[in-house]
């Protein structure tokens, strides 16, 4: 399993703004990316500006797929200018996952 984290802060007074715009990443994976096996988005407790999204991918091609869609390119046109320093971004495998019951 491939994943990707994502670290996300938004400026002050635009965390809706990325918060919706994560949502429509969000809602086109749910539609419309049968290979993308979860995809989570968290918005910090303590500060609203700042989202962490977690991705899991069935394999690379998956996740070419969705780096590559219009939804994800659409979305750095819109967050671009609501960024507060740049996206941390983390590939990895997927090591363990705690399955719900």
């Amino acid at each position: 399993m491939l994943t990707i984290t994502a670290i996300i802060r938004a400026k002050s007074g635009q965390h809706e703004a990325m918060k919706n715009a994560l949502l429509t990443v969000a809602a086109n994976v749910q539609a419309h990316e049968p290979d993308t096996i979860s995809f989570f988005i968290a918005q910090d407790a303590s500060d609203p500006c700042v989202f962490t999204t977690y991705e899991r991918f069935s394999d690379q091609a998956a996740m070419d797929r969705h780096n590559q869609s219009d939804t994800v390119a659409r979305f750095f046109g819109i967050a671009k200018p609501m960024l507060d320093g740049d996206v941390t971004l983390v590939t990895a495998h997927e090591v363990f996952a705690k399955k719900a019951d």
